[in-house]
């Protein structure tokens, strides 16, 4: 988060976040004590912030501190934006504010959480989950992809594209994307799927078939479902509609006017195809997404949403 939102952007050429460190104690150590964080502000100032976002809990078998979690049940009583990054939603659950919701943690320890916390509806296997003021992160990569996603809700695609160019970073990974938690790292890397997977991205305007994925990787089509299976935990048909779909995101958030043309450019075929594929990706109507998500409309841009880090070391 300090990456994201904590760095001046000057090449932005507008206000952004307001970021701080606060804590429960003005020393938190990190890491089983590889270093110590020092001089943080006290819970007070979650108090003045729109966002609080929670981070990972060192142990998440320790309950949060009274004090935390008293900061955390009067920033949502304020109406203040919550995130939690990875075990830091057990903080969340603790101070009740994840009751009902839906919300997204680590994989490991998702089942647990479910039976300390029954009344939140984990959902063990999706990178992040936005319910509108309650957002939640899966682990250590998906806050990164939690992070950019509020980027785009508050200042427009274009901007946390240019933030995630700086940092080296995919621009954007739906939420709803499994978190790949069984898929074994191969001891040497296979890239029998590599060649093919590239052909077909330069294609993905042209009616492909499973039947040319296995022509072009000169296989058959069972192998070719056990190599996707193997290497990237999928279908090939499932691979080339998220393929696509991610493409007709592109292209709304570049401002292409016409649906009908993301649909055909993309491959999705037809408007209602694209709605659908959308809506299931990212839970957003194309209409929907152009306007969160599309060009910025020329005009004055709103200020920034200063966001601050509560309870720093998770105590």
């Amino acid at each position: 988060m300090t990456e994201l939102f904590g760095l001046r952007r000057p090449e932005l050429g507008m206000p952004w976040y307001e970021f701080g460190l606060c804590a429960a104690t003005p020393s938190v150590r990190m890491h089983a004590g590889f270093f110590t964080l020092s001089g943080v502000a006290d819970l007070s100032a979650a108090d003045a912030a729109d966002t609080v976002v929670v981070p990972n809990r060192p142990d998440p078998d320790v309950p949060p501190g009274a004090a935390v979690l008293d900061a955390v049940r009067r920033a949502a009583a304020r109406g203040a934006r919550l995130v939690s990054l990875c075990t830091g939603a057990a903080t969340l659950a603790a101070a009740g504010v994840l009751d009902g919701r839906p919300a997204a943690t680590h994989w490991r320890w998702a089942d647990a959480f479910a039976q300390r916390y029954p009344a939140v509806r984990w959902q063990p296997d999706v990178l992040y989950v936005d319910d509108g003021d309650v957002l939640t992160a899966a682990g250590s990569a998906a806050a990164l992809d939690l992070g950019l996603h509020l980027i785009r809700l508050d200042h427009g695609a274009d901007v946390a594209n240019a933030v995630s160019r700086r940092l080296v970073f995919a621009a954007h990974r739906d939420g709803g994307q499994r978190q790949f938690v069984r898929l074994p790292v191969p001891a040497t890397p296979d890239t029998g799927l590599a060649p093919v997977l590239d052909w077909a991205r330069e294609r993905l305007d042209q009616p492909l078939t499973i039947v040319d994925l296995a022509t072009r990787a000169a296989v058959s089509q069972a192998t070719l479902h056990r190599w996707f299976r193997a290497q990237l935990g999928t279908t090939p048909l499932s691979w080339l509609t998220a393929e696509r779909t991610t493409l007709a995101c592109r292209l709304i958030e570049r401002g292409e006017p016409s649906l009908d043309r993301v649909a055909q450019l993309s491959g999705l075929g037809t408007g209602a195809n694209l709605r659908a594929q959308l809506r299931r990706a990212t839970g957003l109507s194309p209409a929907a997404y152009r306007q969160r998500f599309g060009p910025a409309v020329p005009g004055p841009r709103a200020p920034a949403t200063p966001t601050g880090a509560a309870n720093a070391g998770g105590h």
